[in-house]
């Protein structure tokens, strides 16, 4: 009777202790003024890394870009651009930041942000045009006016207007184009200007020029489905999107839509190097050739690795695998499909490249929900990952229970480094702003900071509920 009894008390043990290991409960000894907690089950992040919730209460925060005095400029998407000041900063992720303040009201503005090499312009977008607007980055305002720089961008395809600015050719506004849908035909044209990065000298326009057309721009590449991020190597200059494939494709009249195609790391050339023009204005296979995620079941894999590149169903009959292979540029990577990749931005010395995976909408089993990092060798430019890699995005902050998702958990869109180096990032269903650091103290597996996570304390809860079950038999 006693070892059952035991046994018994045992089994009782581990279920308090593994529920208690999934409660957060506030952390009294951390002595941050800033106590804002999120309201779902918080994300993870990795060993040697910590965060905690900065910001909260916009509607659908998507870009954020840091200005030269350090104040956090944000969109929200159909509301307009946000400004934020830290007004409290004790190192690490324990920050204050001020009340958010908009400095542009705009219900077009859904996406696209970058500033001016000098920080005096603002550039934002709308699905159709890129405004710009004089900004005082030390009073935190901007000009009466704005003005169209970029126009002739149709609003009937995917909304988001991406924007970058380079800091290896000043000047040049890179800015990425969606599609209209799945089977969009007119991005087989060149001409359509559909799913296509395109690069802009705004640097050269004068107070009275006409706004550039979007076919104006060098073409950095087409055939490009939905790249809404877009990053500058910091090391070599290299010009980084990462791609947002189709939803649903068959193979051989198969559904491989769960696992395939997989989104994509892809490379356009330097801005600053006209040694790599071989790099630009290469057609990267959309809508007629697709990139492998999953092999397995693959219909009629042949000789197909990860992040090679197959023909879709309606170019299937006139288009082999080889084709696809030979005449359209290939991703340098592939990730899991469905996880949507909406930024990326890398380190101060280009070592990694941190992509932020928004999360799949409608995959029977969500995936993505996440920031990732992707090592890249300094002295090449590349990721150091094998082309057909699967491992290659290594987990920074995750969401530890997708059954939530996508409207109640973290999901992550804009990516921007402060002048610290800690990582801040938007979620845009939730409407909040976190911070990231690395190398500070993560003594709670992993949760935020300014919360402590009972997952340390397990342990001790065991040894706490042994100690009472052996002491009740003893008494018994």
């Amino acid at each position: 009777m006693a070892l059952r009894s035991l046994l018994v008390a045992l089994a009782a043990a581990a279920a308090v202790a593994d529920a208690a290991a999934k409660v957060v409960v506030p952390r009294a000894d951390d002595g941050c003024p800033n106590t804002l907690k999120v309201s779902y089950e918080p994300p993870v992040a990795a060993k040697g890394w910590q965060y905690r919730l900065a910001a909260h209460g916009f509607k659908k925060p998507r870009s954020i870009a840091f200005d030269k005095g350090g104040a956090l400029l944000l969109v929200d998407s159909g509301v307009g651009v946000f400004r934020l000041t830290i007004d409290q900063d004790q190192g690490e992720t324990c920050v204050v930041t001020s009340q958010p303040k908009k400095i542009i009201s705009s219900a077009e503005l859904n996406h696209g942000l970058a500033l001016s090499d000098d920080g005096k312009t603002l550039y934002a977008s709308s699905s159709s045009k890129v405004y710009a607007w004089a900004y005082d980055a030390k009073a935190g305002t901007v000009g009466d006016s704005n003005r169209t720089i970029i126009a002739n961008m149709s609003s009937t395809d995917k909304t988001t207007r991406t924007l970058l600015m380079s800091q290896k050719k000043p000047g040049m506004l890179v800015v990425s184009r969606g599609t209209v849908d799945d089977e969009d035909s007119l991005a087989r044209d060149k001409s359509s200007g559909h799913a296509q990065l395109r690069a802009f000298d705004v640097s050269r326009l004068g107070d009275k020029d006409a706004p550039y057309a979007f076919m104006d721009g060098v073409l950095l590449g087409w055939g490009l489905r939905n790249s809404v991020g877009v990053a500058e190597d910091p090391s070599k200059g290299g010009i980084w999107s990462v791609e947002n494939s189709i939803d649903e494709v068959t193979r051989n009249g198969e559904d491989i839509h769960q696992d395939n195609p997989g989104e994509e790391l892809n490379y356009h050339g330097r801005l600053n190097d006209s040694s790599t023009a071989k790099d630009q204005g290469g057609n990267y296979g959309f809508p007629r050739c697709y990139a492998i995620w999953n092999t397995t079941n693959f219909p009629n894999l042949g000789s197909l690795k990860t992040a090679d590149q197959f023909p879709g169903p309606d170019d299937a009959k006139t288009l082999s695998d080889d084709q696809c292979k030979k005449d359209y540029v290939a991703p340098r990577l592939a990730f899991q499909a469905h996880t949507a990749p909406l930024d990326v931005k890398f380190n101060q010395d280009g070592s990694k490249a941190f992509i932020s995976f928004h999360g799949s909408w409608n995959r029977k089993n969500p995936t993505g929900y996440r920031i990732a990092s992707v090592a890249f060798n300094k002295d090449t430019g590349e990721p150091t990952a094998a082309h057909d890699s699967m491992t290659a995005a290594v987990d920074v902050l995750t969401t530890p229970d997708l059954a939530n998702c996508p409207d109640g958990c973290f999901r992550p869109v804009g990516l921007a480094w402060d002048s610290k180096g800690r990582l801040w990032v938007s979620s845009d269903s939730t409407g909040e702003i976190f911070i990231l650091n690395q190398n500070g103290t993560t003594d709670d597996g992993g949760n935020s900071v300014g919360s402590r996570s009972l997952v340390a304390d397990k342990a001790a809860t065991w040894a706490v509920i042994l100690a009472a079950v052996v002491a009740g038999l003893f008494l018994a």
